[in-house]
């Protein structure tokens, strides 16, 4: 994908930032302090296009948090720090990130990824508490990150799967006629724990639905989806649930395109970069749901700054919980007076703040935000939900709300607290 023109290359790459002045770690905050976020995702290889939405994201709404949102009026600096999705190389990225000076990580793309973090956090803020780091992860979705795993730096900004899950089971039963049920997955953590929480939450919900197929296949390596679409199609399948990202996710649709496969899709990450345009330029268009946490006709406080955000990039804002994080962080320090990670970690542990779609918690049992979330349709534009998504004529639009008590799930975990 080539970059927009507006695209700032030196401020992409990890190393674009030292020359930025930072805040003293710890110490007291300042009108002019500059706090330095590191952006930990695929900015190269087959994820790179949404790893750079992300990144582009996070840098605008740093830019442009309003001053209600912002009470100690700081500036906020991300820079970007290519993992090519490997954790390994997410080691590597974070250990550059902390000789940098850099007490803020972001990350999103990759649940392996974000439990790797975390544990590596946990260590070095162990060894080295006077630097130690904070983990804001705004989209790696698996639910042991605030379970079994749960460490007292990671803070979890979007909905894990099982609440997700849970949406969307709820959803499919009552709102709709179709009861069997074809997964299809990546073999990866995050498929795995989508194939899992789908099967434990139908039966959770005795929502009568069956599941007639269940396959997980390589992640970001097949170019031909041909035989899993011809084996849902086998199945005798009324919908597939998919939790495919990226390119994996635009040969699915590709492949159920080319054979006439016009099974409702019900996925978690259909709205991300590439997707709108495929699903428009089809000739056969597919009926395709996502659940997330907005949608693209956002309104509130968002939908000004989303509007801006394609005019400048000319591509869409899609990370919304980038917003969240901001404004959880920025009224962190504004309370703590301090950005050293133990602080920052007290006052995000349960904090309630109006985040861009209305108040939420961070809990403080595990650290995971507690939000609504929708289930959007993909359609054509209207006269309520005018903004088309990628520029086309179609768009998410919300048919259906839950509330953030309706999806939450049961605290289980045990973290050691500072």
């Amino acid at each position: 994908m080539a970059l927009p023109r507006s695209f700032n290359r030196r401020r992409w790459l990890g190393g674009a930032a030292l020359g930025v002045a930072s805040l003293a770690l710890p110490g007291c905050v300042r009108r002019a302090d500059v706090v330095r976020l590191a952006y930990i995702d695929p900015l190269s290889g087959p994820a790179s296009d949404v790893g750079r939405n992300g990144l582009l994201s996070w840098q605008f709404l740093a830019e442009h948090l309003s001053a209600e949102a912002n009470p100690a009026r700081l500036r906020f600096e991300v820079a970007g720090f290519d993992n090519k999705g490997s954790p390994q190389e997410s080691l590597h990225a974070l250990r550059a990130a902390i000789d940098q000076g850099f007490r803020v990580v972001l990350q999103g793309n990759g649940s392996g990824v974000a439990s790797t973090l975390s544990a590596a956090i946990e260590r070095h803020n162990e060894r080295f508490p006077q630097r130690g780091v904070v983990l804001l992860n705004y989209a790696a979705m698996d639910p042991s990150l605030t379970r079994e795993r749960c460490s007292f730096w990671h803070f979890r900004l979007d909905a894990d799967t099982a609440m997700k899950t849970q949406a969307l089971v709820a959803y499919l039963a009552q709102d709709t006629p179709w009861r069997r049920v074809a997964l299809l997955n990546q073999n990866y953590a995050h498929g795995q724990q989508v194939s899992g929480w789908w099967q434990r939450k139908a039966d959770e919900m005795d929502a009568g639905l069956s599941v007639v197929s269940d396959d997980l296949h390589p992640a970001f390596i097949l170019r031909d989806f041909g035989p899993w679409v011809r084996r849902v199609q086998a199945s005798g399948a009324q919908v597939l649930v998919t939790g495919n990202w990226g390119v994996d996710l635009q040969r699915l649709i590709g492949a159920m395109q080319e054979q006439g496969l016009d099974l409702p899709v019900f996925g978690y990450y259909t709205h991300l970069p590439g997707m709108p345009s495929l699903l428009a330029d089809s000739r056969r268009p597919t009926p395709v749901y996502q659940v997330g946490g907005s949608h693209t006709n956002q309104p509130g406080p968002l939908s000004a700054l989303m509007a801006r955000f394609r005019a400048r990039h000319r591509e869409d804002l899609v990370v919304t919980s980038a917003y969240d994080g901001l404004v959880l962080l920025a009224q962190a320090i504004a309370r703590a007076g301090s950005t050293s990670a133990t602080d920052l970690a007290r006052q995000m542990s349960g904090m309630s703040f109006d985040g861009f779609d209305g108040p939420v918690t961070l809990r403080s049992a595990d650290h995971q935000l507690q939000k609504g979330l929708y289930i959007n349709r993909w359609q054509p534009t209207d006269s309520v939900h005018p903004i088309g998504a990628e520029g086309t004529g179609h768009t998410f639009a919300p048919v259906r709300y839950f509330a953030g008590v309706a999806v939450s799930q049961p605290a289980q975990c045990g973290m050691v607290r500072r």
